[in-house]
C-alpha cells in the first residue's frame, strides 16, 4: 500500500466548490456533500509532515485544506457519513474506532515516521486518545477550535486560550438560517394558506411571521433574548410577533362582550409562541449554548406545553369560527 494508496489535494477552492457550499448550506442534497475517506497529500508532504485529521463532510474538509495553503501535510478523511466534525463527534462517527480503522486501511505508518495526528479540537468528544495510542501507535494533539488557526498553531504546537475559545458570532448564526428556512418554505406556504381560509389575511399573516420569527430572527437575536433555555427565549419571541395581531383583534369591536374579545386575542396568543419555540429548538444542536442533558430536559419540560398551547389555540379558533362570533 504505502504511498499508492495516498490522494492529492490542493488549497484551492474552486466555483465548483462554492458551488457545493451553497447547496450545502441550503440544505440541498444534504447528505451528498461528501469526499472519499483516506489519505490525501497536500502540496508535496514528505514523511516527516504533519497529518492532520478531519471529517469527509465537503466544508469540514475544504475549510481545512485552504487554511493550509502553503503548507506541506497529510489529510486523514475519515468517514462520517457526510457529517461536520462536531456533529459526528457527537454522534461517534468521527470516533476512535473509525480513526485506528483509517490509520490501518491507509497504511498511514508506511507513510509517515513521525507518529503524531493533529485533530481539530471539536472532535475531541468522540475520541479517546490513549486508545489511539494504544491501537495504533499514533498519539492524538488537539488543534486549535478553527482550521484558520493552524499556520499559527504549528509554529509552537501550543495553542492559545483565543484558539482554544469556541465562539458563536452573528456570522456563524447568520449561517445556520438557510437551510432552516428551505425546508420550511413548503410548510409555511401551506400553513399560511390554510390560515387564510380560517382567519383570513392577518392569520395568514401572523402565522408566517411567527415561523419566520422561528428560523430567521431567533438565531439573529439569539444572545439577546432573555433567559437560558431555547424554548422560553422561543416563547417570548412569538409572543412578541404574536402581541401586536392580538391586541389590534382585541380593540377592534369594543362594543363587543369581554370574553368574546380575549377569545379573539387568544386565537394568536395560544397557538402562534408555541411555533416558535418548536423551531427555535431546531438550533440547540448547532450552538455552544446547550448540552444534551439540557436539551433533553428542554423536550420533556416544555414540548408538551407547546402541544397544549397549540391544540387550545387551534380548538378555539374553530369554535369561534363555528360559531361566527
Amino acid at each position: 500500500m504505502g504511498m499508492s494508496n495516498v490522494q492529492r489535494t490542493t488549497s484551492q477552492i474552486t466555483l465548483q466548490d462554492r458551488w457545493d457550499h451553497l447547496l450545502a448550506r441550503c440544505g440541498v442534497n444534504r447528505s451528498g456533500h461528501r469526499v472519499e475517506p483516506g489519505l490525501y497529500a497536500l502540496g508535496d508532504p514528505t514523511p516527516d509532515s504533519p497529518v492532520f485529521v478531519t471529517a469527509n463532510y465537503t466544508l469540514s474538509f475544504d475549510a481545512l485544506r485552504s487554511a493550509l495553503a502553503g503548507i506541506d501535510g497529510y489529510i486523514l478523511v475519515l468517514d462520517t457519513q457526510g457529517i461536520n466534525v462536531w456533529c459526528a463527534a457527537g454522534k461517534g462517527t468521527f470516533g476512535t474506532d473509525e480513526l485506528v480503522h483509517r490509520i490501518e486501511a491507509t497504511a498511514l505508518s508506511e507513510v509517515v515516521r513521525r507518529r503524531l495526528l493533529i485533530l481539530p479540537q471539536l472532535g475531541a468528544p468522540g475520541v479517546a486518545a490513549h486508545e489511539v495510542k494504544r491501537r495504533s501507535g499514533f498519539q492524538v494533539e488537539y488543534g486549535p477550535v478553527r482550521a484558520a488557526d493552524l499556520p499559527e498553531y504549528l509554529r509552537t504546537h501550543q495553542a492559545t486560550s483565543q484558539m482554544r475559545q469556541v465562539r458563536f458570532t452573528l456570522r456563524d448564526r447568520l449561517a445556520l438560517i438557510p437551510v432552516e428556512l428551505v425546508h420550511l418554505l413548503l410548510p409555511l406556504a401551506i400553513a399560511a394558506i390554510i390560515s387564510f381560509f380560517v382567519g383570513g389575511i392577518w392569520a395568514s399573516v401572523a402565522v408566517a411571521l411567527a415561523i419566520l420569527a422561528g428560523v430567521v430572527l431567533f438565531p439573529i437575536l439569539l444572545p439577546w433574548l432573555p433567559t437560558r433555555e431555547f424554548s422560553t427565549k422561543g416563547f417570548i419571541l412569538g409572543g412578541l410577533v404574536a402581541l401586536p395581531f392580538a391586541l389590534a383583534i382585541f380593540l377592534r369591536s369594543p362594543d363587543a362582550a369581554w370574553w368574546l374579545r380575549v377569545g379573539r386575542a387568544l386565537t394568536y396568543l395560544l397557538p402562534l409562541p408555541p411555533v416558535t419555540a418548536f423551531l427555535a429548538l431546531n438550533f440547540t444542536g448547532s450552538t455552544t449554548f446547550t448540552s444534551r442533558s439540557g436539551v433533553r430536559r428542554e423536550i420533556f419540560t416544555y414540548v408538551p406545553v407547546m402541544a397544549w398551547m397549540f391544540g387550545a389555540g387551534i380548538v378555539l379558533t374553530i369554535v369561534l369560527r363555528l360559531l361566527r362570533v
